[in-house]
């Protein structure tokens, strides 16, 4: 793919558009048309104790989860990590995962998605209202063409197990 012809710029704290995936925020910051579709670049503002998504495994990309604010917890596996401001979290593909605020405070990590492509299923989500208000044949055909399987029955297990909950919305923007 064509890399896009801009400029060098900022993206500064209110730039970029922001949606609501049904329990976290995203905010795109790069596209993948920027970048020759090598990677691209969300941010995901999180409430106290939101869970970001059920179990779920990516089949075309990495994840990369740099912590800003607060606490991130993580199911990596049978694996659970925790990372504060600093830490970077690895979500490689075909590795069932999934993510939260660990804390009772707003969380913000940087989402590094490699390569890019999969920022447009979190765009075509949120048109959508979020995982929570999506119809449900519209996200099934839209987690296939993203390459994404989905376990929605461990929502429950997981909120009892992390002391968690379907999350508020919360706007980006990030500063420190």
């Amino acid at each position: 793919m064509e890399l896009t012809a801009i400029g060098p710029r900022i993206v500064t704290p209110s730039d970029g558009l922001e949606g609501f995936l049904g329990s976290i925020g995203v905010r795109f910051m790069i596209d993948g048309a920027e970048t020759g579709e090598r990677f691209s670049l969300v941010e995901h503002p999180m409430s106290p104790r939101a869970l970001a998504a059920p179990l779920h495994l990516h089949t075309r990309e990495d994840e990369y989860s740099f912590v800003l604010q607060g606490r991130m917890g993580a199911l990596l596996g049978d694996d659970v990590v925790e990372g504060g401001p600093g830490d970077l979290v690895f979500k490689p593909r075909h590795q069932w995962h999934t993510f939260w605020n660990a804390g009772d405070e707003p969380c913000r990590i940087l989402e590094i998605i490699a390569p890019a492509g999969f920022e447009r299923f979190f765009q075509e989500l949120s048109d959508l209202g979020g995982a929570i208000n999506a119809d449900p044949e519209a996200f099934a055909q839209l987690r296939e063409r993203y390459g994404l399987e989905l376990q929605p029955e461990t929502v429950p297990e997981l909120v009892e197990r992390f002391g968690l909950q379907i999350g508020e919305p919360l706007a980006g923007g990030w500063r420190p």
